[in-house]
């Protein structure tokens, strides 16, 4: 069932704090996945990213499924049982939640975002199993402390918790203050947890001008970076194989070969902490 949650602003507020004038990321991205909770803004912007650069809609296809084969292997083959997702986004098919219980019925999720179009759906992101948990906080990703003693309430910090930050690190523009912000959550959480990111990299002309695009559409940028930059998140995690590598890459479903060997321009890992 879902919990009960104060955190998540009533409806007034929320409403007052959605702007419809502006492209927005996690409605963008939603258009982009074939969802329905977007508006003429972000499909004009959508539109217009697409003739420059249509790889984009495969990294936002790509790099959902990622996330389901990434958080199917930690239910399953590690026995992780509980979920930190920052940077939600709107509610699409095969939620963290979703697919995570299909696995383990009784794991534990809590969302993190403060984006008022993605509070307006939170409700959609707190069902559950019966015998699991999901919590919704309205918490912002540059407060780390805040988030972890908010995560409290519904996640055991004295047990193994995987921490999902997909497509969220790229709006922080400056990179060791992105670095910082995974490094103090990371801290935070106990020995045997995991950290999951991906993110659109610039490793194409392509994205690069996809990025540029829509950083000048008025929407809250978005930086793309290099793999290697990706790769600096993990520092001091093991990393699980195969790496760092393209999404669609990242331990392939058996009968996905064709998919796997897609070039996107996007790059994800999943590292342990010791």
């Amino acid at each position: 069932m879902p919990d009960s949650n104060p955190q998540v602003a009533d409806a007034a507020d929320i409403r007052a704090r959605i702007d419809t004038t502006k492209p927005h990321s996690a409605r963008f991205w939603n258009y982009f996945v074939g969802g329905k909770d977007n508006y003429e803004v972000d499909r004009e912007i959508g539109d217009q990213i697409k003739e420059i650069f249509p790889g984009l809609v495969d990294v936002a296809v790509t790099s959902r499924a990622f996330l389901g084969r990434a958080v199917t292997h930690l239910a399953g083959e590690v026995g992780i049982r509980q979920f930190l997702d920052i940077g939600t986004g709107l509610p699409t098919a095969d939620n963290t939640h979703q697919v995570a219980q299909r696995v383990a019925p009784d794991a534990r999720i809590v969302y993190v975002d403060n984006d008022p179009i993605v509070l307006a759906h939170a409700n959609a992101l707190l069902t559950s199993t019966p015998e699991g948990k999901t919590a919704y906080l309205d918490a912002d990703l540059y407060d780390p402390d805040s988030v972890l003693e908010a995560a409290k309430g519904t996640l055991d910090f004295s047990q193994p918790i995987a921490l999902i930050i997909l497509n969220t690190l790229g709006h922080v523009a400056d990179y060791e203050r992105a670095r910082a912000l995974v490094t103090r959550l990371m801290a935070g959480l106990p020995s045997g947890s995991h950290l999951v990111i991906s993110d659109s990299t610039a490793t194409s002309e392509g994205m690069i001008a996809a990025s540029e695009a829509y950083n000048s559409s008025g929407a809250v940028p978005y930086y793309v970076r290099s793999v290697d930059e990706i790769a600096g998140f993990f520092d001091g995690l093991e990393l699980v194989e195969p790496g760092v590598v393209q999404v669609t890459a990242w331990r392939p479903e058996e009968g996905d070969s064709a998919n796997s060997k897609v070039a996107v321009d996007a790059y994800g890992a999943v590292g342990r902490k010791a």
